[in-house]
C-alpha cells in the first residue's frame, strides 16, 4: 500500500454494524491498524468491549455501543456517537447480517422476517442515520455487505437470504445514483468467508449443508477486510462501486 493511499484511511472515522465478530471485527481491527477511528455496534457489548480493549492496547482509536440494527433509534445513536466522539463520520459499513438456510416449504416465517429486518431494514436504518450527516459534510462513504447470493440465487434453501442480498445490491446502486456526486457507495459481495454467518440456520439439514459448504470453501475474513480497505483508501474522486470476491475453489 502506498503512503498516499494509506493516508486516505488514517484519520477517517468508520462506523461498523455487526462489529462483534467475523467480518465486522476483522475489518475494525484492520482499519484501526491503518489509523482509522472505528465505532463498533452490535448486540453483544461484552464482545465489543474486548475488541475495543485490544485495539486501544495496539494504539488505536475506538468507541463501542450496544446496537440492534432492527431498531432505527439504536442505529442512529451509534452514528451519532461517532460524530460526538470523533467530530465527523466518514464511512458507514452496513455489515450486520443473518443467513438462515431452509427450504421455502419449511415456511420458517420468523426467520424470513429476521433476515428482512436485519439484512434490508438494518441497512436502510444505517443509511437514514448517516445520510443527513454525509450531505451536511459534503462527503461520505457507504459500504454495504451483500453476497455472491445477491448475484445468483442460492437455492434450494437460501431463496429468502438471496432475496435480501439482491435487495442490498439494488438499494446500494440506487443510493449511488441518487447521492453519488459527493457520497460514495460500495457493494462488497463475498463468497464463503470465515464468520458466524454460517451458524444462522435453525433447520437441521440447512445447518449441516452450510457447515459442509463452508468447510470446503471458506477463506479468512481478512480477505474482505482488505477489500473494504481498498475501497476506502481510493482518492475522493474514485468510487469503487462493487467488489465480488470468492474463494478460488468456490463454484457458486
Amino acid at each position: 500500500m502506498s503512503s498516499v493511499l494509506a493516508n486516505n484511511i488514517s484519520g477517517k472515522v468508520v462506523v461498523i454494524t455487526g462489529g462483534s465478530s467475523g467480518l465486522g471485527e476483522t475489518t475494525a481491527r484492520h482499519l484501526a491498524s491503518l489509523g482509522a477511528s472505528v465505532v463498533l455496534g452490535a448486540r453483544r457489548i461484552d464482545k465489543l468491549e474486548a475488541i475495543a480493549a485490544d485495539i486501544r492496547t495496539a494504539g488505536g482509536n475506538v468507541a463501542v455501543q450496544a446496537t440492534d440494527v432492527t431498531r432505527p433509534d439504536e442505529v442512529k445513536a451509534l452514528v451519532n456517537l461517532a460524530q460526538e466522539r470523533f467530530g465527523k463520520v466518514d464511512v458507514v459499513i452496513n455489515n450486520a447480517g443473518l443467513m438462515a438456510i431452509a427450504p421455502l416449504a419449511e415456511t420458517r416465517v420468523d426467520e424470513w422476517d429476521r433476515m428482512i429486518d436485519i439484512n434490508i431494514k438494518g441497512l436502510l436504518y444505517g443509511v437514514a442515520a448517516a445520510l443527513p450527516i454525509f450531505q451536511a459534510q459534503g462527503t461520505g462513504h457507504f459500504i454495504n455487505i451483500s453476497s455472491v447470493a445477491g448475484i445468483k440465487v442460492f437455492s434450494p434453501g437460501g431463496t429468502v437470504y438471496s432475496g435480501t442480498k439482491f435487495a442490498v445490491r439494488a438499494i446500494a446502486e440506487g443510493l449511488r445514483h441518487e447521492v453519488g456526486g459527493k457520497i460514495r457507495s460500495t457493494i462488497i459481495s463475498p463468497g464463503a468467508v470465515e464468520s458466524e454467518l454460517k451458524f444462522g440456520s435453525s433447520d437441521t439439514q440447512g445447518a449441516a449443508f452450510v457447515k459442509d459448504f463452508y468447510q470446503q470453501n471458506e477463506i479468512p475474513s481478512e480477505s474482505v477486510a482488505r477489500a473494504i480497505a481498498y475501497a476506502i483508501e481510493q482518492p475522493a474522486d474514485v468510487d469503487i462501486n462493487e467488489i465480488v470476491l470468492r474463494p478460488t475453489v468456490q463454484e457458486f
